[in-house]
């Protein structure tokens, strides 16, 4: 450890749920609804291909050795998953100026092996953007420079417009609890919250499995489409109705 001293991780009593003002409950409800409906909107089918357990896993391993937050660990996925998904249009939008004006291809031998050898990099920038730390550039025997590493948040940063700030399902998990908190419920918010981090945990983990059990359930089909697919995310994920599970204490 080298005489460091690690920092503090939040613990069950810094957590008070049901102390927010009504109308900030209200505001932020409406403002997360708003929020995840662009995202489903933007997303189109594409999110979910940057998520296997590996990559989530060394993203939770990485900011637990680094000692962050639960809520880095989330926003550096979905931090990675978007800048992933922009590399992989640009590369298809290269391929297909290439095809329609009939120049010469490029290696895509190459660039792939570019795009793997900068993956951990990537990665590694995604956590340092969620965390908004000091450097950490040796993770888990990946060694790099403090300029790589900023030359790769500005990618990062480009890539995203720099809007990198986006809620999580954690943000959707605490607002709700300050719901049950402000109205009661028989088992305290602080306890819901643990076990919450431990369901988000394994729904990151099991991003896949999880969403066809759930799709196939929702939609009482064994095997669905994909356009089926598509269409449930989009109603799923359109949360118009999600302030109307606030209902003050009279």
């Amino acid at each position: 450890m080298n005489g460091r001293v690690r920092p503090k991780l939040a613990s069950l009593s810094d957590f008070q749920f049901g102390a927010v003002a009504t109308e900030t409950i209200e505001d932020v409800l409406l403002h997360l609804a708003q929020q995840n409906e662009q995202a489903v909107q933007e997303a189109a089918g594409r999110m979910g291909s940057f998520r296997e357990t590996r990559i989530v896993e060394f993203v939770f391993l990485l900011s637990e050795q680094w000692c962050l937050e639960k809520s880095v660990s989330y926003q550096a996925v979905e931090i990675l998953e978007r800048f992933m998904v922009k590399q992989a249009e640009n590369i298809c939008r290269q391929a297909t100026t290439q095809l329609r004006e009939k120049t010469e291809p490029q290696n895509w031998r190459a660039l792939k092996e570019q795009l793997f050898n900068k993956f951990i990099l990537r990665l590694v920038s995604c956590v340092q953007l969620a965390s908004k730390l000091s450097f950490h550039y040796k993770a888990l025997g990946y060694i790099h420079t403090k300029e790589e590493l900023l030359e790769s948040e500005l990618d990062v940063l480009k890539s995203l417009n720099f809007q990198i700030n986006l809620p999580t399902p954690l943000a959707y998990v605490e607002m709700l609890l300050e719901v049950l908190g402000y109205n009661g419920c028989s088992v305290p918010a602080t306890r819901l919250h643990a076990t919450c981090l431990t369901l988000l945990d394994l729904v990151y983990l099991l991003h896949e499995p999880v969403y066809e059990s759930l799709l196939r359930a929702s939609i009482e089909n064994s095997t669905p489409s994909q356009l089926q697919g598509e269409r449930r995310f989009h109603a799923v994920g359109s949360g118009n109705h999600c302030s109307k599970c606030f209902h003050p204490k009279p």
